[in-house]
C-alpha cells in the first residue's frame, strides 16, 4: 500500500481508558499525561547471542574428546559432527544455553539433563553407524568410554564457565527492578544487597505507596509507579533483570519488551511459561525465568520455515517478477521498486520492498495517508498488481533478510503506530512476534482499509496461541486466497 487518507479508521469505544498502558499494565499514567504514552522504544536485547557461546564450546570440546576415545575408523569427520549436532540440538531445546539464575545455577544442577542429552546423542550415533555400515558398528565398551569422556569434559567445561561468571557477576552486578508490594520487595531488595555473590543490584521497587510506606523504600530505594517512572528508570539505570514477588501480565510484557529479563520468585504466573533449565535460588528464595513469549515459542522453527519457504518462492517467482518490473516500468515509468519505512519486531525500523503502483505526489504523503483502493492516480497495471497481490512479491526479499516472516502482523509505517497505539489498546503489543508477509487477520478478510481493532485484536490472538502449525495453515488459507483475489 503506497498512499495512506488522514483519517484513522476506528470504531466506537476502541480508545483505551485514560492512563491506561498499551500492554495492558493497570499501572496510572503520570498526572497531565494522558495520550502521552510510551510507543514501543527500541528494544535491547535481554542478553548478547555471545553468552552461549562458551557453553556451546564446551559441547564441542567434549564431543572432540570423546571421539578420541574410538577406535580410528570412527573418528571420521561424521561422527563428531553427527555427535555435536545432536548434542546441541537437545541442549538447546532444553533451555541449556539460556543464562542460568545468574550465579545460583551450578553445573550439578545441569548435570542430570546434560547425561541424559549426552546418552540420547550417543546411543542415537551409534545406532546410525551400524545400520549405515555394519561392519563399522561401535563396541559397546568403547561406546561407554566414549559417553563417559563427554559427560566428564562438559561437566569441568561448564564448571570452568559457570566459576567465571559468577565472578564476574560479584564484580559487575545487574541492575534490577524489583516488582511487588513494597514491604515484601524491601525486604527482598536488603537479602541482595547483603549477598553480592548471585550478581544483581536492586535499584527500585515496581508497586504502589500504599501500606504505610513513603515515597521511598529501605535504602532510598524508589517505589515506582507509573510506566513513565519505570521507562526512565530503565535507561537510567540501566536495568537488565525484573524479579517478580506478584503476578503482573502487563509489567510482565512490558519488562520483556524493554530487553529485561523476567524472574519470577515463588510460582510461576499463571498464562507465563517458566524455563525449567533455568531454575535456582536468591538466598533461599525460589527463582524461575520467565520466558517472553517470542522466545519460549519455538522462533527458531518459524525462522527455519521462512528460509526453507521464501528462498525456492523467489527463485520460482523470478519469472513474474520480471513481468511485474516491465509492467510497471512501461506504465507509470522509471523507479519500478517502492521502498518504506516500517516498523518491525520490537519497534525496530526497516526498509519494505513493493512494486510500486502508484507515485505519491511527496514523502509525507506516502508515510501519513491511508491506501485508496480505487486512486484514480493508480494506473491499470497498478491496479491489476494490488488486486492480486503481486505487489507484495518482492517482501519474499525481507523475508529472507529476516526484516519480516512469512506469516505475523502486517507492518505499518512509524506515523501510525504512534497513533494506532494511543488510539487501540494492544495495537504495540502486535510488535512482540515478526511482523509478516500475510497473517490470521489477512485470511480473514481484515487487508486494506477495514477496522484497525479487529486486526489489533486478531494479531495478538495469533501471538498468544502462536504454533508452526498454525503457520502452515494460515499460508494455505493465503496460496487459496490468492486464487480469488480481493486486493488491498
Amino acid at each position: 500500500m503506497t498512499t495512506e487518507s488522514t483519517s484513522i479508521p476506528s470504531s466506537p469505544g476502541s480508545r483505551p481508558a485514560a492512563g491506561r498502558f498499551p500492554y495492558g499494565s493497570a499501572l496510572a499514567a503520570p498526572r497531565g499525561a494522558a495520550g502521552r504514552r510510551p510507543v514501543l522504544p527500541p528494544r535491547r536485547p535481554a542478553r548478547p547471542r555471545r553468552a552461549a557461546a562458551p557453553l556451546v564450546a564446551a559441547d564441542a570440546a567434549a564431543v572432540l574428546l570423546a571421539v578420541a576415545v574410538l577406535s580410528a575408523a570412527h573418528r571420521r569427520w561424521e561422527v563428531p559432527l553427527f555427535v555435536a549436532a545432536f548434542v546441541m540440538l537437545l541442549d538447546g531445546r532444553a533451555g541449556l544455553y539460556r543464562p542460568s539464575a545468574g550465579a545460583r545455577g551450578g553445573v550439578l544442577d545441569e548435570l542430570p539433563a546434560l547425561a541424559a542429552r549426552a546418552g540420547v546423542a550417543w546411543c542415537g550415533t551409534a545406532a546410525a553407524v551400524a545400520a549405515y555400515a555394519p561392519g563399522m558398528a561401535i563396541a559397546p565398551l568403547r561406546l561407554g568410554a566414549a559417553y563417559g569422556t563427554h559427560v566428564l569434559v562438559v561437566t569441568v567445561a561448564r564448571g570452568l564457565v559457570h566459576a567465571r561468571r559468577r565472578r564476574m557477576a560479584r564484580e559487575r552486578p545487574r541492575s534490577a527492578l524489583v516488582v511487588g508490594a513494597p514491604g515484601a520487595a524491601r525486604r527482598f531488595a536488603a537479602a541482595l544487597a547483603q549477598h553480592p555473590e548471585y550478581g544483581i543490584r536492586p535499584v527500585g521497587i515496581v508497586g504502589t505507596r500504599h501500606d504505610g510506606a513513603g515515597p521511598d523504600g529501605e535504602r532510598g530505594l524508589p517505589v515506582l509507579t507509573s510506566a513513565e517512572e519505570i521507562h526512565r528508570a530503565v535507561i537510567q539505570n540501566t536495568v537488565r533483570d525484573a524479579v517478580f514477588l506478584s503476578d503482573d501480565a502487563g509489567l510482565l510484557t512490558l519488562f520483556q519488551h524493554f530487553g529485561c529479563v523476567t524472574w519470577r520468585v515463588g510460582r510461576t504466573p499463571s498464562g507465563a511459561t517458566a524455563a525449567g533449565a533455568m531454575n535456582g535460588h536468591l538466598w533461599g528464595y525460589g527463582c524461575r525465568r520467565l520466558l517472553p513469549a517470542a522466545e519460549r515459542r519455538g522462533l527458531t522453527a518459524k525462522r527455519a520455515l521462512d528460509v526453507a519457504l521464501a528462498g525456492p518462492a523467489l527463485a520460482f517467482a523470478l519469472p513474474v517478477l520480471l513481468l511485474c518490473a516491465l509492467a510497471v516500468r512501461l506504465s507509470d515509468g522509471p523507479g519500478v521498486l517502492f521502498r518504506q519505512e516500517r516498523v518491525g519486531q520490537h519497534g525496530r525500523l526497516f526498509t519494505l520492498l513493493k512494486f510500486r503502483t502508484l507515485r505519491p505526489s511527496d514523502e509525507t504523503e506516502a508515510a501519513t495517508r491511508w491506501s485508496v483502493a480505487h486512486d484514480r492516480r493508480m494506473s491499470a497495471a497498478g491496479q491489476f498488481l494490488r488486486k492480486t497481490s503481486l505487489d507484495e512479491l518482492p517482501q519474499l526479499w525481507n523475508v529472507l533478510r529476516g526484516d519480516m516472516s512469512l506469516v505475523g502482523p502486517r507492518p505499518e509505517r512509524p506515523h501510525f503506530v504512534a497513533q494506532f497505539s494511543r488510539v487501540h489498546a494492544g495495537y504495540a503489543a502486535r510488535h512482540r512476534m515478526p511482523v509478516g508477509l500475510t497473517g490470521l487477520a489477512q485470511v480473514h478478510g481484515l487487508r486494506g482499509d477495514t477496522s484497525i481493532e479487529d486486526r489489533c485484536r486478531f494479531d495478538n490472538h495469533y501471538i498468544d496461541h502462536w504454533s508452526l502449525w498454525q503457520d502452515v495453515c494460515i499460508l494455505l488459507r493465503t496460496a487459496a486466497e490468492l486464487v480469488r483475489p480481493t486486493g488491498s
